[in-house]
């Protein structure tokens, strides 16, 4: 009886494992991200690009910051994660993106928002 059982059991991780790769060709690829899928405004291309180059953009759309505050998650990225050093005027266009699609959040009742990037 417990042959039987294994022998079906075998089987049937078998016959899973060899439909897995058909499933898995027929998933739906994620889909890339492209400045579209965030907040207009001015330089939203150059913030963009400015941050795809390390990680992706949702990442950046989570925060909520100060313009202090990404001012210093930028310098953070440049000395600790070796982010290629933008010129000030680009680095300019792109603080005023962040602070004007991604302002401060709230506070919440449970301690206040962290940002994850200054711990």
């Amino acid at each position: 009886m417990i042959a039987r059982i294994r022998r079906a059991g075998l089987a049937l991780g078998a016959g899973l494992f060899l439909a897995m790769p058909a499933a898995l060709a027929q998933a739906p690829a994620p889909a890339e991200e492209t400045p579209e899928m965030f907040p207009a405004g001015p330089n939203r291309d150059e913030a963009f690009y400015a941050c795809i180059a390390c990680h992706n953009f949702k990442l950046v759309a989570a925060q909520g910051l100060s313009r202090e505050k990404w001012g210093e998650t930028l310098d953070w990225m440049l000395s600790k994660h070796n982010m290629p050093a933008l010129a000030a005027d680009e680095r300019g266009k792109v603080l005023d993106y962040l602070v004007e699609a991604f302002p401060p959040k709230a506070p919440s009742l449970q301690g206040g928002w962290k940002n994850p990037f200054l711990n």
